[in-house]
């Protein structure tokens, strides 16, 4: 370990503002904690990262991020039990696919110690930040931008790195109906779909807005050259369960690799679910559907962990999908959000606790 992260330096908040948080009534993200995690490259190397007051950023307008739009990110949670222990879940793929996410952006790979040391002083510092109730969480926000100016179309030369959270509620309530999409796509082949990149996002909105207009809450993405194939869904993975058999599409340059997602596979084959990781055609989940075999469709990621879909829409009709009593999102869902507030065993080593 670095030694310098031995000492890391903390300027605590002259002013907390916890004391005007309703941590009863949390929306997603738009509340957040007194601190953040601070770190900045420059001359070819990460300086020491510190813990400093939650504050806005100063930036030239030539900054590259706002030109060439070299920004990663990840998103994780942290969580209290009952007995004021703190956890994270699966924190250093986290900090893998960042580093992944970076190197494709040809940003610079961050330190291992500087990622888990400081999130573990951040969240020290913030202890009070973590909300005890029952589907909240801290939400946790470490990205990485390109801060170095110039107009010049080619990487920055200085980059800041940064943890911010915010105490959150649900992402999603209830079930979302949505579109399967025929003409937009996420990604591409040899692109950066498979990275947590922003502009990932951002492509995304304008589509979802069409769908919206339509009366739909999300999308279904496809594959960028047939639109024959089910990739993703809005900004998450997606699964589809016919008969009882639960499908997802493989991993690609095109498809995230979703830490909730791989955290799926091994529960449901834990428990005894057929899984397949495979291409699913938007055909079969149609034909399912008409003949009673779709059973379940929902999408997967950190925020919501796990979001039902109600049913869909293609090509001008739209397919309900049953109520189930005892649904695989529902058991899914609890066996992983039981796991991961230390409510139950994990026999899989996921678990990180904050010391």
């Amino acid at each position: 370990m670095n030694a310098i992260i031995n000492n890391l330096e903390i300027i605590r908040t002259k002013s907390s503002k916890i004391k005007d948080v309703d941590f009863d009534n949390l929306k997603f993200g738009q509340i957040f904690s007194d601190h953040m995690l601070l770190c900045h490259y420059k001359d070819g190397q990460w300086d020491a990262p510190k813990v400093v007051p939650y504050q806005s950023i100063n930036l030239d307008p030539s900054a590259k991020i706002f030109h060439y739009g070299q920004a990663v990110f990840e998103g994780m949670k942290a969580y209290k039990d009952a007995n004021e222990d703190v956890w994270l879940f699966r924190p250093m793929d986290n900090y893998k696919r960042l580093n992944i996410s970076a190197n494709r952006l040809a940003m610079p790979e961050l330190p291992e110690d500087y990622f888990m040391e400081g999130l573990k002083a951040l969240l020290k510092v913030d202890n009070e930040w973590i909300p005890k109730q029952d589907g909240s969480s801290l939400y946790i926000r470490p990205f990485i931008f390109a801060s170095g100016g110039g107009f010049h179309a080619s990487p920055a030369d200085e980059y800041t790195f940064i943890i911010a959270t915010a105490p959150s509620g649900a992402y999603f309530s209830g079930k979302v109906k949505v579109l399967i999409e025929e003409k937009y796509s996420r990604s591409a082949n040899g692109g950066v779909g498979y990275a947590k990149a922003g502009g990932n996002y951002a492509g995304q909105f304008y589509p979802t807005q069409l769908a919206v207009e339509k009366g739909y809450q999300q999308v279904i993405w496809t594959d960028d050259n047939t639109h024959e194939y089910i990739e993703e869904a809005g900004a998450m993975n997606i699964f589809v369960r016919i008969k009882d058999t639960l499908i997802t599409g493989p991993t690609s340059d095109r498809i995230l690799d979703g830490i909730t997602r791989k955290s799926i596979i091994e529960l449901a084959e834990s428990e005894g679910i057929a899984v397949e990781v495979r291409k699913l055609s938007v055909h079969e989940v149609v034909e399912a559907a008409q003949n009673g075999d779709l059973k379940e469709m929902f999408g997967a990621g950190t925020a919501a962990v796990i979001s039902p879909i109600a049913g869909f829409g293609y090509k001008g009709t739209d397919y309900d999908l049953p109520e189930l009593e005892n649904s695989y999102a529902s058991s899914l869902k609890q066996r992983i959000t039981d796991i991961q507030t230390n409510k139950a065993e994990d026999p899989f080593g996921w678990r990180f606790k904050v010391e």
